[in-house]
């Protein structure tokens, strides 16, 4: 079983603090395991008794009723027995319960929902609460004023490749080459052929996460726009665009009309399902953000790559598609970075040019610039990836990460060299 250390180690630290803690991420990412298995282990490794943990899975059909908030707390409180113990209470996939009437209250507004469930545990002393999800939404700003400012997210993100290369039978090269194409959904290493590694992440995507997204927002014959704009959005990983340029595409490509708002709202369903990330761009002469474009990526390049029936595998682009969720996962507030040339062309009129930095990467006071290329060995090329690094004011770290693996090093102008396969397997890669 993949131990997920990551995320057990957070569980462990935040362990009877007086916080719900909330477990979220993609579904099938390793949300159940990581509560139901490996913290619940570690708890009755740890002097916590059986009857003192009470789990319930609300995705599984036997447990459906459930789903009614009344149900539910009654349940629970039944196992809380003795008040001189400490119980540990485990809700999988709680973005199931149901808001029903208030059976109690004659106003028609009365709702009762999970966050009465939780908010009346939180109340008992000796209750330590933890829940999954699979919805962003059950983090929205007022979700976490109702819990009184007393949760803490713990993130779950598919496998990190350090994490995939730890349960691989094979070398880097071929762990990675296998990473960058199927992903890192738990399932899949369990899988030995490209047959059952594609129809697995296919059926994910058009079973769970796209069907998901038509449920809960009760969307009517719309899936195939839908999926038409996860294809458009996997095919530009990588690129900046726009719910405008969006638009246009569906107008000139498919003939389908579909308003740039739209776009934008199903865009952040699926951001909202963990699905998709975004970033901004930053201006770093300017210090300032730029609305619009913005880049798009998948939290998984498994479900990116099926997506297109991995016919799109180009290196460049997955590589910057990982970089970037290992960087997320690690921590860090990631933004594309620009910064502005100014010259004159051959005839001599001045001219305006924005350059791109891959990634301007920020946690506290520290920030590194990163740019993600094949290879720099011809001289031309590395002159054009390292332009814009070249043209940052500060002295900040600046990096090139690129294709497969190279001993680090630094360049006169301080720039730090360092293959894929390393900065991913390095547990603090920005101080390689």
């Amino acid at each position: 079983m993949l131990q997920r250390k990551q995320y057990l180690e957070k569980l462990i630290e935040k362990k009877d603090n007086g916080r719900v803690k909330v477990i979220t991420g993609l579904r099938r990412c390793g949300k159940s395991v990581l509560l139901l298995d490996l913290y619940r282990n570690y708890l009755l490794d740890h002097g916590v008794e059986q009857s003192q943990i009470i789990a319930l899975a609300l995705d599984v059909l036997a447990n459906s009723r459930y789903r009614n908030p009344i149900e539910l707390d009654g349940f629970i409180r039944k196992r809380i027995a003795d008040y001189g113990k400490r119980y540990y209470v485990f809700i999988d996939e709680i973005q199931n319960v149901s808001e029903i009437q208030n059976p109690y209250v004659d106003d028609p507004g009365a709702k009762i929902g999970f966050i009465d469930v939780i908010l009346g545990f939180m109340q008992m002393s000796n209750v330590d609460v933890y829940v999954t999800g699979s919805n962003s939404k059950m983090l929205s700003s007022d979700v976490l004023t109702q819990f009184r400012d007393r949760g803490d997210e713990i993130r779950v993100y598919p496998l990190s490749f350090a994490e995939f290369y730890e349960a691989y039978d094979g070398d880097k090269r071929e762990a990675w080459q296998d990473y960058y194409t199927y992903g890192g959904m738990p399932y899949v290493l369990q899988l030995d052929t490209h047959e059952k590694k594609s129809s697995y992440l296919r059926d994910l995507l058009t079973r769970t996460y796209i069907k998901d997204v038509l449920d809960r927002h009760d969307i009517r014959n719309e899936s195939g726009k839908l999926e038409t704009l996860l294809d458009v959005l996997a095919s530009g990983v990588g690129s900046l665009t726009s719910p405008s340029r969006l638009s246009n595409t569906f107008d000139t490509e498919w003939k389908t009309k579909i308003s740039p708002d739209t776009i934008d709202l199903y865009i952040g369903y699926f951001v909202d399902a963990f699905l998709i990330s975004k970033s901004s761009r930053y201006d770093v002469k300017g210090r300032r953000y730029l609305q619009s474009p913005l880049k798009y990526y998948y939290c998984d390049l498994g479900l990116r790559n099926a997506r297109l029936n991995f016919r799109q595998l180009e290196e460049n682009h997955l590589m910057e598609n990982a970089l970037y969720n290992d960087l997320v996962r690690r921590g860090y507030d990631v933004d594309v970075g620009i910064i502005e040339k100014n010259g004159k062309n051959r005839e001599g009129k001045s001219y305006r040019q924005n350059l791109e930095i891959d990634f301007v990467v920020n946690r506290g006071s520290r920030r590194h610039y990163i740019q993600c290329a094949l290879d720099v060995d011809d001289p031309a090329k590395r002159s054009q990836e390292l332009e814009s690094l070249r043209r940052i004011p500060d002295s900040f770290g600046k990096y090139v990460v690129v294709k497969g693996y190279m001993k680090p090093w630094t360049d006169d102008l301080g720039i730090r060299y360092v293959g894929i396969e390393q900065f991913l397997l390095d547990e603090d890669p920005l101080s390689i």
